[in-house]
Parts: structure tokens; sequence; C-alpha cells
């Protein structure tokens, strides 16, 4: 039985050979479309005659994981622990499992195999990168978010992260169950929800707000209409009657976008019970602010911050990056009166994702008032 390095060696002349067959059949005026499996199976066939039924299964899926997969990767896509994968250039492949990270025993033969797995990854969702465009930023078919950098902006090689979404998302029982969110604190963001209050998640990068806001937003009543909107779409409510918008990049020809701000201000013509935004990181700020000051109730979103004081702050200067050349103070006075309640979320030291604070908000002449309802 030959070796797995020799089955590794003898994979890749094999997928350099099918690379170079379609290459010819491309020049030689030959589009149809290719039946990749039909086509490796057929090639491996030929030239691995020597090796049993079993070890031609063996290297059928290597060579196809190299040619239309994402060749070393297709194992740690495959592993439902992995939550995110981090590469960084060909030799460096980090995941993390837990909240923690840690470096894999994984790489690829060179810079060469790695672009060509980004644009397997790419192609599908209509993204490229070159050196005119050299990010892109997608949604995978299973929900995973993929972010690309490719040199000269990555100095070290192309950079490929993925984060991935597991098919089975946490509802409120289990954030309990895992200590995540405390039953007290749940009691109070389902009274919240149940009131329509318009309550904003807060915390750094990874701390669980997506999750969060999708396992809340089941509180929300069946027969209301709710109109999610996001730069990838990550939620998945349970609700019936769900409407989802997801922005668009410029094209290749640096046309085409449409923004946050673009889906909120359409959103509010489109008769929401309920608007859920993923994250609010711009100039939507304002336009959210002004249609939760004008009739719009219940809304649920995420920001960047440190604390729920931090998101104040935050959603002020966002919202004055709209440019409407209105005051500070009333700019302050349209949060106060629109955000009524805050709840903060933080990483823990071990990769735990936790909240760790519940807080309210009045608006006073000039300032907004932040009173805390619960803390851990």
């Amino acid at each position: 039985m030959p070796s797995s390095d020799h089955l590794e060696r003898f994979a890749v002349e094999l997928r350099d050979r099918l690379i170079e067959r379609r290459r010819a059949a491309i020049v030689s005026g030959d589009e149809r479309p290719v039946d990749m499996r039909a086509s490796v199976r057929e090639i491996v066939d030929q030239e691995a005659i020597v090796l049993s039924s079993a070890g031609r299964d063996r290297l059928l899926e290597r060579v196809l994981r190299d040619t239309v997969g994402l060749g070393p990767l297709e194992e740690l896509m495959a592993d439902p622990s992995v939550e995110e994968v981090l590469v960084n250039g060909h030799e460096d492949v980090y995941v993390e499992r837990r909240g923690r990270l840690e470096r894999v025993d994984l790489g690829f033969e060179g810079e060469g195999q790695l672009r060509d797995v980004i644009e397997r990854v790419l192609a599908p969702i209509g993204r490229r990168v070159d050196e005119l465009s050299p990010m892109a930023d997608g949604r995978l078919a299973d929900g995973s978010r993929v972010n690309v950098v490719i040199p000269p902006l990555a100095v070290d090689g192309p950079i490929l992260s993925i984060r991935r979404f597991g098919a089975v998302r946490p509802d409120p029982a289990e954030l309990i169950r895992l200590g995540s969110i405390p039953a007290e604190a749940m009691g109070l963001l389902e009274a919240a929800i149940a009131a329509r209050s318009n309550l904003l998640i807060s915390g750094g990068t990874g701390s669980g707000k997506t999750t969060v806001l999708n396992a809340i937003s089941s509180f929300i009543a069946e027969g209301e209409r709710v109109i999610t909107i996001e730069d990838a779409a990550e939620l998945r409510l349970r609700q019936a009657h769900v409407v989802r918008l997801e922005s668009r990049p410029p094209g290749v020809e640096g046309t085409g976008a449409i923004s946050i701000r673009d889906l909120v201000r359409n959103a509010l013509r489109m008769r929401p019970d309920r608007l859920v935004i993923g994250e609010v990181r711009g100039a939507e700020a304002m336009d959210l602010l002004i249609a939760l000051n004008t009739g719009h109730r219940g809304a649920l979103s995420t920001i960047h911050a440190n604390g729920p004081q931090d998101a104040v702050a935050r959603l002020e200067t966002l919202a004055l990056m709209a440019n409407l050349e209105l005051p500070h103070s009333v700019v302050r006075d349209q949060i106060g009166r629109a955000v009524d309640i805050i709840l903060h979320l933080e990483r823990g030291p071990e990769g735990t994702r936790l909240a760790t604070s519940i807080a309210e908000l009045h608006a006073e002449p000039g300032k907004i008032v932040v009173r805390e309802l619960w803390s851990r």
C-alpha cells in the first residue's frame, strides 16, 4: 500500500495534469461545462491502476479537494468545533475553538495554492481580488463570513479569514445553561422586547453580539413583520414573517454599491413591525435614530463598544457621520429618546462570552443618563 507521502505526491501530480488538460481545452476553444468529479475519476482510473479500489477513492477525494474544494482547509471546515479559520500566508494557519486561538499543523504548498483556494472561495459569491482591488469581504453559502487581503496590502502573503456560523445556534435557554446570560438578566431582556423597547447590544470583537442578538430575537412575537439588515446575512430568526436584506459592495467597476444606510431608509417603506440591524457602524446610525423617534419601536441592533456609556458615545459619533450639521446636543437628545436598553457583552480570558451589564437610557437636557439595571 502506498505511503501517505506517496499518495500526497501522486495527488499533486494528478491535479497538475487535470489543470493542464482543462487549460488545453480552453485554448482550443472548448468552453463546455465540465463535471469535475467525472474528470478526476477518469484520470485517477487511468493513472492509478496499481492502487486498490479504496486507494483510488482516497486519491479521488484528495485531488478533488485541491481542484474544486478548499485544499488543506477542507478538514477544518468539516470540523464543527472550529469557529474561525485564520490563514496568515501559506505556511501559517490558526483556528479558534471554544473562544481560544490555536495554531494547526496545516499549510499550503506555496502562495500559488493559497491563491487558488482564495479564488475558489470568492468565485461563487461574485467577489475577486487583484492588485487594483486587494481586499474582499462576503458571505459563503453556509452563512460563514469570509475576508481576504492580498499583497501589496498584506505584506507577508495572502490573508484569508473565515468566520463560521454553525447550523445550530443557541437559544435563550442554552445561553442561560452555558452561563453566558443569567436567568435574571434574560428575564429583563424578554420583558424589554415584549414591551417594544429599542435594544442595543454592545461589546468587542468576538464577544458574541450576533449570537445573542439571534437568540433574543426569539422573544419577538409571531405575527410581527421583521426586517433584518446586515452587511453579511448571518442572522437566522425563527419567526415566520422575516424579510432579510443584505448590503452590497461595489462591483469590479467600482459602482453598484448598496449600503446599510440605503437599506435602512428603504426598510422604513416596507411596513416593518421590527427592525433588526446586524451592526450599526456608520452614518446609518442617524437614519436609525430618526426612524426610532418617529414611531418605529422595538428595534434590535449591535455596536462595537467597551461598555454602555461608550456605546452611547460611539452611537453619537456614528450619527454625526451623516453630515446633517446637527448640534451635538440634538443628536444626544435623539439617542436618549431612541435607545431604551443597552446589553453589554465581554469576552473572558478563557474565550467565554459573558453578559456583564444591562443599562437603561434616559434623555435629560443636554445629556444622557445611563442607569444600570443589572450587572454581573
